[in-house]
């Protein structure tokens, strides 16, 4: 059977693929943390270079030793979700590096409502009004939690995390669209997908990445430990099987908790302060996923019935 179905486990209202997804966000708002340690000691290309090869050995080695096969279309959307992916990390980090964070995190959460407006564009089906209503109080949400140092006026840094926020929206969207009616494993996709990266950011930086394997020290290696198993092999695999099973506007809202768990990491683990008006924001951003998922879900739910003879 493909891997394509539409229908999760649910356990009550909060199903099997949401708590994966949002292990996913959980996970990669702590990669804030980690991966500001590793760059104070490498270069992005060679971290990216490392932690997406060193993810793509082990997925291959998984591969082997359950004599997975490959369809035509595990070989061709892994390709090109890998360039997708690979852009759309090189977009952010030298976004991040010319504008602020509290720009970067605010344009960045503006894929929370891209993604549905391309989904609905691509099927035809409008989102019902509240569901947008409830991303718009995300982002809100977003604007409060990240805006603690104030606005700087926009730069070339913004305008390109508008496109990387444009970009994440139009992959999203695409990974369910294109998977559609087609046999698809989303643990082969990934091993290509990530193959890709890997491979593209080494040709980029083949020299700092043995420079990286040289100097790294124990809490660096630790850090990379954390990206690659939990933030790449886990994450990617969990957000590519998450797609094919729900929507891409849930998993996009269920995503767009990141901020939060990014916060909670830098203020626990790395000596942060979070203020009141960021815990608003928080809350904001719980409350109108939460919201929205429900908007979306009885939404999918009422459109499968109407399909139904």
């Amino acid at each position: 059977m493909p891997e394509t179905t539409k229908n999760p486990i649910w356990f009550g209202r909060f199903g099997k693929v949401d708590v994966l997804l949002l292990a996913t966000a959980i996970f990669w708002g702590g990669s804030y943390l980690a991966a500001k340690d590793l760059t104070e000691h490498a270069s992005v290309n060679s971290i990216l270079a490392f932690r997406f090869t060193a993810a793509a050995v082990i997925m291959t080695l998984i591969v082997l030793a359950r004599g997975n096969k490959f369809s035509r279309a595990d070989w061709q959307l892994g390709a090109l979700y890998g360039v997708a992916v690979g852009t759309i990390m090189q977009i952010e980090t030298n976004g991040i590096k010319l504008t602020s964070a509290t720009n970067a995190g605010l344009i960045i959460s503006l894929t929370i409502i891209f993604t549905p407006i391309l989904e609905s564009l691509w099927s035809r089906s409008w989102l019902p009004r509240k569901f947008f209503i409830a991303a718009v109080g995300a982002i809100v949400g977003v604007a409060l939690l990240v805006s603690g140092n104030g606005f700087k006026e926009p730069n070339l840094g913004d305008a390109l995390m508008l496109g990387a926020a444009i970009l994440r929206a139009i992959t999203t969207t695409a990974q369910g669209k294109l998977a559609e009616g087609r046999k698809v494993s989303s643990f082969n996709v990934t091993v290509v997908q990530l193959s890709v990266c890997g491979l593209s950011y080494l040709a980029l930086d083949f020299g700092g990445t043995v420079k990286l394997v040289n100097e790294f020290e124990t809490q660096q290696w630790l850090n990379m430990a954390f990206l690659v198993l939990l933030c790449t092999v886990f994450g990617f695999v969990a957000l590519q099987y998450g797609i094919l099973r729900t929507s891409p506007s849930r998993a996009s809202l269920l995503l767009s908790t990141e901020p939060i768990w990014a916060v909670l990491t830098a203020t626990v683990f790395g000596g942060e302060q979070l203020f009141f008006v960021g815990f608003i924001g928080a809350a904001l951003i719980i409350g109108c996923s939460y919201w929205g998922l429900g908007i979306e879900n009885r939404h999918r739910l009422a459109l499968d019935r109407n399909r139904q003879p």
